[in-house]
């Protein structure tokens, strides 16, 4: 899938979720309460948070590796590869609800 086809789906997971927006203008990405915790990469690909047990189970099942930008590991994030969007947007619900979980982390302004 090319990258703004991965981005329109990401705007789609977004939508159910009250007070989540897509932010980025270069990197789209997804935080609450300070904590990002879904982000679409340079090369199209969808990665979602989870707690760090979580993580390694779907990296496992998904055959991926650690999540790496910019030279440095994403800590809790593991990459989305292709299936159908109810799979992905059950995968989406899952780390909305672990990011909402998360203690606040104050925002730098």
């Amino acid at each position: 899938m090319d990258r703004d086809a991965v981005l329109t789906l990401f705007k789609t997971l977004v939508e159910p979720h009250e007070g989540i927006t897509v932010k980025g203008k270069k990197s789209a990405y997804t935080a609450v309460n300070g904590n990002m915790f879904a982000f679409l990469t340079p090369e199209g690909s969808l990665c979602f948070r989870y707690s760090e047990k979580r993580r390694a189970e779907l990296a496992a099942q998904f055959g991926t590796d650690l999540v790496r930008q910019y030279n440095s590991v994403m800590r809790g994030y593991v990459a989305i590869p292709e299936m159908s969007q109810a799979e992905i947007a059950a995968l989406y619900a899952e780390c909305v609800a672990f990011a909402r979980e998360l203690p606040a982390k104050p925002t730098k302004r």
